[in-house]
């Protein structure tokens, strides 16, 4: 095998955020951009001689291309095998799992999750470790540390892979196997989930649902599962084949941007349950007719009733929630005598609590909703327990959700996203909050009382870590909330989020609309940082 070391220049800018290195695809086409981020990735990684590598993505644009580079630094950096996605197609979760059930030394994900795609829009590539999840903070680290100073890379002179069938290639010593994407996954799918008792509900001729794949990756696996493996009706997945614009939209399952989900289950014989997932399929949204599930709800819910489902015979160890997350599964978490532990948003701080035990659920107020069946959010596997919930129950997404409520109380929740907003103004606003955090405490507006203002700092229970400067919490009297953090999943501008929560026990409350039970806070928020005349906005970009 020829390998040729090319001589290049170390670039700046390839810190990677939340979730590894997203850039405008123009980025990642500057002369040996890419390369450089991947070799990057492979010096910073022991023992890679003789080792597996999983590799796939979204499909968004400039997924080929890549793969095919990435194939050939994988040979030259000694990798004795590569598992590809067919066509270069794997979910984010479907990586995570084939890692841990091959026991690779990790994979490479090529995605921007829900960020638009196509020539002018996003791509990304994130590195994930051996036990299946998004590398943590000290490998990310490491690996900018190396692309600092990266003046060369090793790639091999081999032919294209041919993508678009599924066996194994060998060439020179490396062994090449295209696989089905979606095979394992089902597979396993059908050890978490009674597929029996969900066929039975699709098979009784009175339950119906539609599933947006948006255009992005869970197209293939909503068919195969939903329509082929559990019997819904043909076209119950709606856009399903995956393209690498998404259709021209933006592949992020909320109520601003799954329209033509929402339009459905707000019309005239809405299907029972509809549902989305984002382009690399690890976030989703769950709807009833006329009726629509926060994140953190779905969260709560499915921490109330994983005991139920055979996945989950034994309850749960402990649930874990990114810090902007609402309460609600504290709730829960207290009333099951469990732990809940808050983390920052990310999750890779998910890791350490899921390999040692310590939790079984997981979640983020972001669409995102996991267990430890894998080490990424799954947006497929939250939809299919809440269709096995129902098949269990015998009863509606809305009343499952009203008698939660009842018998936990409500956490009246949004989120306000200012997009690519002016990146100083945005980190004005926080430092000015940081700043000011103790005079905050004691300040009362209206009705609301503010006992505490602070930067959340978490120190990982496992390895001990800090990861400091996580998001501003400002905490009233009431058990209300706002905290605003800084997104790290954009690529132009700075991403400024507000959250909003107010508990509400009292069961003739539950049905109130959220902006009038929340509309007290966003004024305060207002009041308090400003933002609309630092920002220049009088309204936020996406509420969710």
């Amino acid at each position: 095998m020829h390998i040729k070391t090319i001589t290049s220049q170390p670039y700046s800018d390839q810190k990677p955020g939340t979730s590894g290195l997203r850039k405008k695809v123009r980025v990642f086409q500057q002369p040996h951009y890419l390369e450089n981020f991947v070799q990057s990735i492979f010096n910073c990684l022991d023992d890679i001689e003789g080792q597996t590598l999983v590799l796939g993505g979204d499909g968004r644009y400039y997924n080929k291309t890549a793969i095919q580079i990435i194939i050939k630094m994988a040979a030259a950096a000694g990798f004795k095998r590569l598992l590809v996605g067919q066509n270069g197609l794997l979910s984010t979760p479907a990586v995570s799992i084939l890692i841990r059930k091959y026991q690779t030394l990790g994979g490479i994900i090529l995605s921007a999750s829900h960020n638009p795609g196509g020539p002018d829009d996003d791509f990304g590539i994130k590195y994930n470790t051996r036990n299946g999840g998004p590398a943590p903070e000290t490998i990310t680290d490491h690996i900018y540390d190396i692309s600092c100073s990266l003046t060369e890379y090793k790639i091999a002179e081999l032919p294209d892979t041919d993508l678009e069938r599924c066996g194994i290639t060998c060439v020179e010593g490396l062994e090449i196997e295209v696989i089905d994407p979606v095979t394992d996954y089902a597979e396993l799918m059908e050890h978490l989930f009674d597929f029996n008792s969900i066929k039975s509900l699709f098979g009784s001729g009175h339950f119906s649902i539609c599933f947006d794949a948006m255009h992005a990756i869970t197209g293939p696996y909503a068919i195969e599962i939903l329509e082929h493996r559990l019997g819904a009706i043909a076209g119950s997945v709606i856009n399903a084949s995956p393209l690498e614009d998404f259709g021209g939209h933006h592949p992020d399952p909320n109520l601003a941007h799954a329209t033509e989900l929402v339009t459905k289950m707000n019309g005239c014989k809405a299907p029972d349950l509809g549902a989305a997932s984002d382009g690399d399929g690890d976030r989703n949204m769950v709807l009833g007719p006329n009726f629509f599930i926060t994140p953190s709800d779905s969260l709560a819910v499915i921490a109330a009733n994983a005991h139920l489902l055979p996945g989950y015979p034994n309850g749960l160890s402990g649930v874990a929630r990114s810090m902007p997350t609402s309460m609600a599964v504290d709730r829960v978490a207290e009333r099951l005598g469990i732990v809940s532990y808050e983390t920052p948003t990310g999750w890779k701080f998910f890791g350490n609590l899921l390999d040692t035990g310590r939790i079984t659920i997981c979640g983020e107020e972001s669409f995102g909703t996991g267990s430890d069946h894998t080490r990424e959010k799954d947006g497929l596997w939250a939809v299919l327990f809440w269709l096995n919930l129902i098949a269990i129950k015998q009863k509606s997404v809305e009343t499952i959700m009203l008698e939660h409520w009842q018998q936990y109380g409500r956490n009246f929740y949004c989120r306000y996203d200012y997009e690519g907003v002016d990146k100083t103004a945005a980190e004005s606003i926080m430092q000015d909050l940081r700043k000011n955090s103790a005079e905050l405490a004691g300040t009362r507006y209206g009705n609301y009382l503010i006992m505490t203002c602070d930067d959340f700092r978490y120190t990982d229970p496992v390895d001990n870590s800090v990861s400091e400067h996580q998001g501003i919490r400002i905490l009233f009297d009431n058990g209300a909330r706002i905290v605003l953090r800084l997104s790290g999943t954009g690529t132009v501008g700075a991403t400024l989020r507000l959250y909003f929560e107010q508990y509400e026990y009292d069961p003739q409350k539950h049905k109130l609309d959220t902006p009038e039970i929340l509309q007290p806070l966003i004024e305060i928020a207002r009041e308090i940082t400003q933002l609309e005349k630092k920002l220049g906005r009088d309204q936020p970009s996406v509420i969710t």
